[in-house]
Formats: C-alpha cells, structure tokens, sequence
C-alpha cells in the first residue's frame, strides 16, 4: 500500500543515518580522519589525519584485508575454489532451521521451489511456546489499526509500522498454517484461540480475535515443534543438511548473494548456489559477548537461555552490505519457570538478593531486569507474600495461582511437574519469614526489616517509598509465607538487519541487495524499544512464523 511504502521509506532513512554498515563505517572514519585534520595547525593535516585514522583502527580493528572494522564484525577469509570440495544448487537456499527458517523453507517448497536448508546445530532448534495471529475474520479492522499502534507505542515508536502491519494482516493465516503443518508431522500443537489474550481482546472498543499456536506443556517446546514441521517439510522435498554451519555468502561482482559456502559435519567446504534468494535465519547474537557489549551493553550480567547464538548471520549480511539497526537493540529477558506465569505482574513485595524493595511493584516483569543489571543482583528477586494471597490479590493484574497449584512450582515438594521445566522451578513456602529467607537466599535479617517496613505503609495506606497504588498495598503478616524466586535472563536479542517489505536485505544507501533476504530475530525493523513489548503473548514466535511464511513464497515464486 501507498501509504506503507512512505512509513517504510521515513524508517529506513532513520536507520541508514544511525545504523551500522560498512558505508556508514567507511564514511564516519574518514570523517573523523579528515576532521582531525581540519583541526589541526597549517602543514599538519595529513600527520593529525593518519593518527586519527590509526586510533581508529586500533579501537576498532582490522579485517583480513586491512580495511579497519568492529572486531566482532571480521571479514570472511576468502575461501580458494580448491578447498570446495562440492557444490549443490537449489531454488533457495535457507541458513538456519528455527521458528523462521523452517516455516520459510516449507512455504517456499509448497509454493514450488527446490530447497535447501543449512543448519549448524544436529537439529531444527527453537524456543517459547506460543505463536500469535490475528483472526482476520472475527476482529473489526479498527481493532487490527488499534493494535498496530499499540505496539508501536510500546516499541518507543522506533520499530516499522509497515511491518507491524504486515504481521498484523499476514499472522492469522500463517499461525494457522503453521499450525497444521506441525500437526502433519506429528506435532500435538493445538490452537488456543484467544485463552492468552484477555488484554487485547478489545483495544480503544474495538474487537480483537486470535489464533494462538501452543506448542506444549514443556517439556514439549516449539523446538520440538519446529522438527515436526521440518518432518512436513522434508516430505515436502526439501532437503536439510544439519551439523553444517554457514561460513560465508557466495556473492557477485556486482554485489548479488548467489549462495553460501558452508562446512560439513567433516569439515570440508561444500557450496550451496541459490538460482532465487538466501533466506538467512541464523537467530540473534546473545552469546557473541563483544557484539552484546556493543549492541545491547545493559544484559552483561544476565544469564542466557540459549547457546550458540553468536551473530553469524549479521557477520554474513554485513559484509554482503547490510545495515544492522542502531545501538540499543531490543532485550527480552523472563522468567515463566521460577513461578506461575500469571503472577508475574502481580504487584506483590518485591526485594533484591539483600532482601530489600527496589521498585514499585507496579513495574511489569518484562522491564524488571532494568532495576536488576549489576552483577549481585543479575536478573534475581524475588516476590513475596503471605496466605492471605488469593483474597487480597483480588482484581489484580494476572491470576493468582491457589496454593496447591503453587506446589508445581516448588522445588522441596515432590512429584511431578508439569508444563514447566521442573530444574528451574523456585517457588517456596515457609512458617517464619526467616526460614523464607534461606529458600529463596535472600538476607534473612534485611527481609524482615523490609517486610516491617511495607507493613508499616500498607498501614499508612500509603506508599511513601515508591508510590505504589493503595489498592495494592497489603499486609505480609499472616503465615505460611511464600516467595516466587524469579531469573530474568535473556531469551531473545530482538533487534537485527534493515529489510524492506519483502524482507529483502538493503545495503547502506537503502538499496536491496539482490538474493538476500533475511527473517526471524536476525531481521530487524519489527522492534525498538529497550525491551521486548508482552503486549501480545506470543507476538515473537507470531512474528517469525509470518514472516518466513510470507518470505518464503516470496523468493520461490521470483
């Protein structure tokens, strides 16, 4: 649409000035080498331009071929025709087998295409459980436009509009897809409907209805998920080659990606020529600690939920001329294992590791690990609470759990749990504030002092440490007491390349680089703000499912 094509183009003039690329970089250090000449006294500009050039070099680095670079960005060795022990050719050729890959790999062989799928790990891989779309068919428009704002607003307004409304009008269909095509391969995913989305049911009084995948209870995930749909997908012909990790883009003269030069579970060179496009999957860089320090600095003391995540594929697309969004990329970071998911916004007391209150509890758990980044505290705390629980928290945010349901979720109680991983479950109960304490490995003393002190307020009726609501002040006198020890870490890096509505990568001065096409956490433009938005649960899996839905039938039918 018209008016997408103009958001579209305003968002990518915003990231060419800011982002990073090669043209970007090239163009910033010979300014700072020719402003440092400028600077200097008559008869020394060229001597104050090359020193300024060398300290740029030396806090940047230098690629293999000389040219200076971010050291977490090197340039491919190239690799001598010798060394290419076999070349395979395809249609598409996708790198990465996740919530993107797979889905875009499948689409493209149901829309025609001969498909190749190159994959690091033995195996597809992903995580979550829920994939969101909007029930085009029972939602009024107004409500769809609705939300598109909404999760605009809750990006800081620095995502791309045209893409939340691509997302917004593509997911019902592709979450429905995705759907029975796991199911296909054996999958019991199920469709919950709108079961998650009692928040945005109805937005500025318009209607919103929803198609929620479900891959689940864990330990079943959509990892597990995601090898079913590639069961459909290989019935479908396309071929996955696991334990064959992508080394770098084979590309033209003229700057097309033509395929990709990977290694095989033997270590030999083998090339793989895409006759239509490379969809590049490949995830986000969590572990890749220089490009975290650099990108996303605030996470430096959160665990990680994933492993292997080290920015391959912006390595590949940046030196195939791609744009990587602006410093301050997009975190997620959770915890739905510690305790019951729908008591992770309910505004219970709240303490560090020293057992004291940090903030107004008010704060929604998807941006608590912002009062939470020094390395004592590292994503923990803990909420807290006393039996009177289920009546006080009546009419709060989420639900509350009753007490027999909260023993799914403790440690010391015995037998099984379910729908959670039973290793990171920490919940605890306790006759004395102090025994308490030792559960969730907080300062016993400094605990007790906290709580005398909230009592004290709640007794007030008002909060006059962090101004929480009155509605939510309420006593921590009655025993048992219980505590949620909660660990935000990090799931996702959410920020990545700019693309364009086909999710085609573009190069520094907003032009599409031909062949290369790049979807899930490694494309960017969907997301903004500091941290991940739960306006939608699901939104993230909803997001990576559509668009390599919509980018793999894009590439197969050029």
């Amino acid at each position: 649409m018209e008016n997408e094509k103009k958001e579209l183009d305003q968002y990518t003039r915003n990231v060419l000035e800011q982002g990073v690329s090669r043209r970007n970089f090239l163009r910033n250090s010979a300014f700072g080498a020719v402003g440092a000449g400028l600077l200097s006294v008559p008869g020394m500009a060229s001597t104050a331009a090359k020193a300024g050039a060398d300290k740029k070099e030396e806090a940047f680095g230098k690629s293999s071929d000389g040219a200076a670079t971010l050291p977490f960005l090197p340039r491919p060795k190239p690799i001598a025709e010798k060394e290419i022990t076999a070349t395979h050719t395809f249609d598409v050729v996708v790198i990465g087998a996740g919530a993107a890959g797979v889905p875009a790999a499948l689409a493209a062989a149901e829309s025609g295409a001969r498909v190749a799928v190159i994959q690091k790990a033995p195996f597809a891989l992903s995580q979550g459980n829920t994939g969101s779309g909007i029930d085009l068919a029972h939602s009024e428009k107004a409500g769809v436009e609705a939300l598109v704002a909404k999760i605009c607003e809750d990006s800081s307004h620095r995502c791309n509009p045209a893409l939340i409304r691509q997302w917004a009008y593509n997911s019902g269909e592709a979450v429905s897809w995705v759907i029975d095509r796991a199911k296909q391969g054996g999958s019991p995913v199920i469709d919950q409907g709108n079961q998650q989305h009692g928040d945005v049911m109805e937005l500025s009084g318009y209607k919103l209805n929803w198609v929620t995948s479900f891959f689940g209870p864990k330990p079943y995930t959509t990892g597990d998920g995601m090898r079913h749909l590639a069961i459909t997908a290989e019935k479908a012909g396309v071929q996955f080659f696991y334990n064959t990790p992508a080394e770098q883009l084979v590309q033209s003269k003229s700057g097309e990606v033509q395929g990709v030069i990977a290694k095989d579970r033997d270590g030999k060179f083998v090339r793989f020529l895409a006759k239509k496009g490379v969809i590049l999957a490949t995830g986000d860089y969590q572990n890749n600690k220089p490009m975290c320090d650099y990108f996303v600095p605030d996470v430096k003391n959160f665990g990680r939920k994933q492993m292997g995540k080290t920015g391959d594929g912006f390595v590949m697309a940046y030196w195939a001329g791609g744009v990587i969004e602006p410093i301050g990329h997009t975190k997620m970071l959770h915890d739905f294992d510690g305790g019951p998911a729908p008591m992770c916004d309910m505004p219970f007391l709240s303490v560090t590791r020293d057992g004291k209150r940090f903030v107004n509890e008010t704060v929604a758990m998807s941006v608590t690990n912002n009062y939470l980044r020094d390395a004592k505290n590292a994503g923990h705390y803990a909420q807290i609470f006393d039996a009177d629980y289920m009546t006080q928290a009546q009419g709060w945010p989420g639900k509350a759990i009753p007490p027999e349901g909260l023993k799914n979720y403790m440690p010391d109680v015995e037998g099984p749990k379910k729908g959670v991983f039973p290793s990171l479950t920490n919940t605890h109960v306790a006759n004395t504030l102090e025994e308490l304490a030792g559960k969730l490995e907080v300062d016993p003393v400094q605990l007790a002092a906290t709580v005398k002190r909230y009592n004290e307020l709640v007794a007030l009726g008002k909060d006059d440490d962090f101004g929480k609501p009155a509605k939510y002040l309420k006593p921590v006198v009655k025993a048992p007491f219980y505590g949620i020890h909660r660990t935000v870490r990090v799931s996702a890096i959410c920020s990545g390349m700019l693309v364009n509505e086909n999710h085609q990568a573009l190069d520094g001065e907003g032009k599409a680089i031909r062949g290369l096409y790049v979807i899930g956490n490694l494309g960017g433009g969907f997301y903004g703000g500091v941290d991940y938005p739960l306006t939608v649960y699901g939104l993230s899996l909803g997001r990576c499912y559509t668009f390599g839905y919509l980018a793999g039938r894009h590439v197969a039918k050029l």
